[in-house]
C-alpha cells in the first residue's frame, strides 16, 4: 500500500542539511525525503512516549487509582498464586 505524500518546503541550517546529505551518501537513507520523514517519526515517537510515561507518572501519584489498584491486586492474589502453582507443576 502507498501512502499518501504532500510536497513542502523545509529551512533548514546549512549544516543541518550537510549532515542529512552525509547520511544519505553514507546508505543511511534512501533520500534526504526519506531521511526526514523517519527523522519525524523517530521524534513523533518520542514524544508520544515521554506523554505516556507523564500519564504513568501522574497515575503513580493518584491516589483514588492507587486505592483501587491495590483493591484488584488483593482480589486477584489467590489467583495469582494459583497460577503460578499450576505453571510450577507443568514447568
Amino acid at each position: 500500500m502507498v501512502a499518501s505524500v504532500t510536497c513542502m518546503t523545509l529551512t533548514l541550517p546549512v549544516e543541518l542539511l550537510a549532515r542529512v546529505d552525509q547520511a544519505v551518501r553514507q546508505g543511511r537513507a534512501r533520500n534526504r525525503d526519506s531521511f526526514v520523514a523517519a527523522a519525524l517519526e523517530r521524534y513523533l515517537a518520542a514524544q508520544e512516549q515521554a506523554d505516556l510515561d507523564a500519564e504513568f507518572a501522574a497515575m503513580a501519584q493518584d491516589e483514588e487509582y492507587l486505592a483501587e489498584s491495590r483493591q484488584l491486586d488483593a482480589e486477584f492474589a489467590g489467583a495469582s498464586v494459583e497460577a503460578l502453582d499450576r505453571a510450577e507443576r507443568r514447568g
